[in-house]
């Protein structure tokens, strides 16, 4: 297409000024000792670099203006070729901005960052006419023989060298590197290219540890670095390590503690936080909860803050001393808040912080009767506190001291007070999963006893007798077992206060009511649970099986149970017998100790081995393969034998018979 033939021009009228002056800043040591051999080498030269300009800006050009260029959105091949009608789309949406977007300023960027000015050739130049000057005046004759030996070196280099470039992902802001063979560390996703300076001499291969074979020739060979590999070129390996991208590190600083106690004076509270990510971090926020109220009022109030950003795009570090009247805390308030940081990979991280919590104790004042630490807890109109059931059995002690009380008038007040006691036990053991009694002894309030007719208690005990309780009740219950222990105190002296008060012995019951009170003030210690919500999102309806009572074809969501332990694959267990001695290998052995080399071994220095011992196996060295061995057991995990035991067993009387046998 023209507009993408224009764009190649373009870059390509960059990248020339950018090697200009080399060519003609090298040429001057050649004119000022007017020796006519170093100045056509050095022409030779300069037509050698254009050539390989020429053909780098051709493969390039793309992926300098994607990385240099954000406005192109990586979509820039596409103004050399758009086959679909939504590249097209795409295409035409490119050539609107490129004019404001890829200008002469930008191509002189991308110029100066991605081709080096040459000062090495300049040096050597200079250095190479300097010697023949020097020797020229000492030695005539041998000045001729060393004209022309910058020819042969450059010609070695074209024809017998590789160049390896490396052009990292745009945000982690690496540096792009070309260089001869040797070991390198990339970051993940970069794409590394390996080209041959002379594509017209033999073509040769490079073989990658894991399995892949490259042959560059007139194109570069590319791969993506996903994981770290060796590479093999004429004999040699090269290693290149793959730094993967880390997720970004959240530390509070400020307050130290997960749970803060506030003193009753403090008009104020600090928070600190430290983020740090290996390239960049693109978004830090805030999170807070403000938590009012007690028993079931309650009221959370969400507010979210953005963390300022730093110099260094690497790190973010924010304090602040924030007053408590700004935070909107009041005595009896808490703070819950925690940090998201999200970096700038491709694919970006998100991480969160634990949760933290600020209290700002209340002033010491009258506790509410009921535990606020249960939060379904429906107090109707009609129940009686446990405070008032203690005020109404003191008054009827007092009673029956200071006034002579009949004994149908003392029964009648006491069996209202233990009616409203055991509607309280009751209210309370529900949440240990208990119905109507504290004790799995079938004895019961005399409520419910009333109006059974015959026989139907043991229908109601057949599913005791003769059923399956598939977990314990109290068990069922949202609680731990420290808020457990004190509802099962406050029930057992809620019994022995009924129990007393049906007797009609109001005054016994009185040391146990109050043992219930103390245990009902203990559970308001943990008033406030707050957890964070969790979104879930079920799978889509298929809108025709709605209704319909079809269950054919609907995907089912129950977790499936987990299968046997994982059997070695047949190809490897016969890999691993072929390696115990010196006979032949299976074939396509080598597919097979890859793919289970890959995805057994996760440790990129054990992986690098084990695929090492691949190669020298295949290379033919013998004492390879018990090395290859081995690795290929390790990944089956220690402790596992690969290899299945006969089916025949060989007893010492078998083994003794067969030695002894004649040949």
């Amino acid at each position: 297409m023209q507009e993408g033939a224009e764009i190649v021009r373009r870059v390509w009228r960059a990248a020339q000024l950018r090697r200009l002056p080399l060519w003609i800043v090298g040429a001057l040591p050649w004119l000022l000792i007017r020796s006519a051999p170093g100045l056509i080498a050095w022409s030779a030269f300069c037509a050698w670099d254009w050539a390989v300009l020429r053909r780098r800006v051709a493969i390039e050009w793309t992926s300098w203006i994607d990385g240099a260029v954000p406005e192109m959105e990586d979509s820039s091949a596409l103004l050399e070729h758009a086959p679909t009608p939504v590249a097209q789309l795409q295409r035409k949406r490119l050539l609107e901005r490129i004019d404001a977007s890829v200008g002469a300023p930008q191509l002189r960027a991308i110029a100066r960052g991605r081709i080096k000015a040459g000062a090495p050739w300049l040096l050597g130049s200079a250095v190479a006419a300097a010697g023949i000057w020097f020797a020229g005046s000492g030695a005539p004759q041998g000045s001729a023989v060393a004209q022309t030996r910058p020819r042969p070196a450059m010609a070695t280099l074209a024809t017998n060298q590789v160049i390896v470039r490396t052009a990292p992902p745009a945000y982690t802001g690496v540096l792009p590197v070309e260089t001869t063979p040797r070991d390198l560390q990339v970051p993940e996703q970069t794409l590394v290219m390996w080209c041959v300076m002379d594509p017209s001499a033999m073509e040769e291969t490079i073989e990658a540890s894991n399995g892949q074979v490259f042959k560059p020739g007139r194109e570069c060979a590319r791969w993506t670095a996903a994981e770290s590999v060796f590479w093999r070129w004429r004999g040699n390996r090269y290693t290149i390590k793959v730094i993967p991208d880390q997720p970004p590190e959240i530390a509070i600083t400020a307050p130290t503690q997960m749970v803060q106690e506030l003193s009753e004076t403090a008009t104020s509270a600090a928070m600190g936080v430290q983020i740090r990510d290996d390239y960049a971090i693109r978004r830090a926020t805030l999170h807070m909860t403000l938590a009012r109220g007690s028993g079931e009022n309650i009221r959370f109030t969400d507010r979210e803050m953005p963390l300022p950003a730093g110099p260094d795009p690497k790190q973010r570090n924010w304090s602040k001393q924030w007053p408590l009247s700004e935070l909107g805390m009041e005595p009896g308030d808490e703070l819950y808040f925690f940090v998201r940081a999200v970096d700038n990979a491709a694919k970006p991280h998100t991480v969160q912080s634990p949760t933290y919590t600020l209290r700002l104790p209340a002033p010491p004042e009258e506790a509410e009767e009921e535990s606020a630490a249960m939060p379904m807890l429906v107090k109707p109109q009609s129940l009686r506190s446990q405070r008032q059931i203690i005020i109404d059995t003191e008054q009827l002690v007092a009673d029956m001291r200071s006034t002579k009380m009949g004994e149908d008038a003392v029964r009648e007040r006491s069996q209202k007070i233990a009616a409203d006691q055991g509607a309280l036990r009751r209210r309370y053991g529900q949440f240990l999963g208990e119905e109507s009694s504290l004790f799995a002894d079938g004895e019961d309030d005399h409520d419910d006893h009333e109006d059974h007719g015959p026989g139907e208690g043991s229908t109601q005990d057949i599913l005791h007798t003769y059923g399956h309780a598939h977990d314990e009740a109290e068990n069922a219950t949202l609680y731990d077992e420290a808020t457990k222990k004190v509802l099962r105190r406050a029930l057992a002296a809620m019994w022995d206060a009924e129990k007393a008060l049906r007797a009609i012995t109001p005054k016994v019951a009185l040391p146990p009511e109050h043992k219930a009170l103390e245990a009902i003030k203990e559970l308001q210690q943990a008033e406030r649970v707050y957890l964070h919500k969790t979104a879930f999102v079920p799978p889509p309806i298929k809108e025709e099986k709605r209704m319909s009572g079809d269950m054919d074809g609907t995907a089912s969501y129950r977790r499936a149970q987990e299968g046997g332990e994982e059997r070695v694959p047949e190809d490897v267990r016969q890999l691993v017998q072929a390696l115990s001695n010196d006979g032949p290998l299976p074939a396509l052995w080598t597919r097979s100790a890859h793919d289970w080399v890959r995805t057994h071994i996760k440790d990129d220095e054990q992986r690098l081995a084990a695929q090492g011992a691949i190669q020298d196996v295949l290379d033919g060295r013998a004492a390879s393969r018990p090395v290859l061995r081995a690795w290929l057991r390790a990944g089956a995990g220690q402790g596992k034998v690969l290899l299945q035991a006969r089916d025949k067993v060989e007893t010492p009387f078998l083994r003794a018979w067969r030695e002894g046998a004649p040949k």
